[in-house]
């Protein structure tokens, strides 16, 4: 039996310590983003373009080592009637929802919940009147 104190994997988990939330420079549109806002918690998001960045396995946690660009596919709406954002990276292809924080872009939000109403798959002019 191994003693808890000498564990390393207890070691591991006990050294890794979350880093306070810093603010940081979307990729995508460049912009400065603040982390401290109203609606999230662990903001990885850009406000102005909604892309975020791969940095999570569970929310908050910055363990993953992906890192790659996550475009905004589409906005979720939970059973609560709160939005979310639905991401999907482009290097590794694994797709995360992400709380609306109280910033976002009103208009990019809209724009994305609409986008399959805009974009049908069949020809509008085939529905019945």
């Amino acid at each position: 039996m191994v003693c808890a104190e000498w564990d390393p994997l207890k070691r591991r988990e006990r050294g890794r310590r979350r880093r306070p939330e810093q603010d940081f420079f979307c990729r995508r549109c460049r912009i400065q983003v603040g982390t401290q806002v109203f609606g999230t918690e662990h903001r990885n998001h850009c406000p102005r373009c909604l892309w975020s960045r791969h940095l999570d396995e569970r929310p908050g946690d910055r363990r993953s080592s992906c890192g790659g660009g996550m475009e905004p596919i589409a906005i979720w709406v939970r059973p609560d009637g709160e939005w979310a954002l639905v991401h999907r990276c482009g290097t590794c292809k694994v797709v995360r929802v992400n709380r609306v924080a109280g910033d976002d872009n009103e208009h990019a939000l809209m724009s994305l919940a609409a986008r399959p109403i805009a974009l049908p798959p069949f020809p509008v002019d085939r529905l019945p009147d």
